[in-house]
């Protein structure tokens, strides 16, 4: 199943895409929860029921153009973020391939949905693209083996880490360059695990600055691959339903160019995954949003 977050007529909701049209989950089971999160937290039991209603052809439907997509879950519990989770990347950048992960979190804060705009900070200029696969986790775990990891996912979505990239330098932990307003987009759909490989393992990922190539790499470069990522944090933390894992980014960004490409206003970043979709931004300066407020 793929869920989207939308606005339509009135309160957001949420809804399962299906070809050209979205479905509201309150049409389709009266008395659902009115959030991913919750409908994550509720388990199989509610989820098999909103597939089997789905299939029965139940549900209003609405053009996905007729629609406002949202972030798919605007609160998630944790954000955890891998960097340097491509070799090609880890060279590009100067650095040695890692034997551990290196791990950071995002604040809620920081996170957009599709088709807002990615934000360039009034002190900076180096604002950055990374495409990434997005890991949404499904159950409450602790101590996951990794042959036991796919079975805490929930589905896989688009993310892209967008870095401001002199801060990210300007200590050793990477938390201020990587928690800016407006630098972490998500979305536009939630696609449930049972309708890609397993552990969204082979699957094309890229990205596009105003309809050029940037980045174009496949999951299964990953060195640290979903089961593993999911076993070594949850040695470190409990994850919970709704938490999410940023994969990291393959090469191509922008700070390891012949010059420097660093987004600005007026530009529109996407990435794309296969099998789960594109996820679009404007750019915008953090001036301009201002003074248009």
């Amino acid at each position: 199943m793929r869920y989207a977050r939308f606005q339509a007529d009135s309160d957001p909701a949420i809804g399962l895409v299906d070809g050209s049209d979205v479905i509201a989950i309150q049409s389709l089971l009266p008395g659902a929860p009115g959030s991913l999160k919750e409908i994550i937290q509720a388990g199989e039991p509610l989820q098999n029921a909103i597939q089997t209603r789905l299939l029965k052809g139940a549900g209003e439907r609405r053009p996905l153009a007729d629609v406002h997509l949202l972030m798919p879950i605007p609160e998630p519990g944790k954000i955890v973020c891998l960097g340097l989770n491509y070799a090609d990347h880890a060279k590009e950048g100067g650095h040695q391939l890692p034997t551990y992960p290196s791990l950071f979190l995002r604040a809620n804060s920081s996170l957009i949905g599709p088709n807002e705009s990615m934000i360039v900070p009034r002190c900076s200029e180096r604002l950055d693209y990374e495409a990434e696969l997005l890991v949404v986790i499904g159950k409450t775990c602790r101590h996951v083996a990794e042959n036991a990891a796919l079975g805490v996912i929930f589905g896989y979505s688009a993310f892209n880490d967008g870095s401001i990239r002199d801060y990210q330098r300007r200590t050793a932990q990477w938390t201020a360059g990587k928690n800016f307003d407006g630098t972490g987009a998500f979305g536009p759909y939630v696609v449930t695990a049972d309708e890609l490989p397993a552990g969204a393992a082979g699957l094309g990922i890229r990205s596009r600055l105003n309809g050029r190539i940037l980045q174009d790499s496949n999951t299964d470069r990953m060195i640290f691959n979903v089961p593993r990522t999911i076993a070594i944090l949850s040695e470190i933390m409990t994850l919970e339903p709704g938490d999410l894992i940023a994969t990291g980014t393959p090469e191509g960004v922008g700070h390891a160019r012949t010059p420097p490409l660093w987004l600005k206003a007026g530009d529109t970043i996407s990435v794309e995954i296969d099998q789960i979709g594109v996820l679009s931004n404007p750019v915008a300066s953090e001036l301009g949003v201002r003074a248009a407020a």
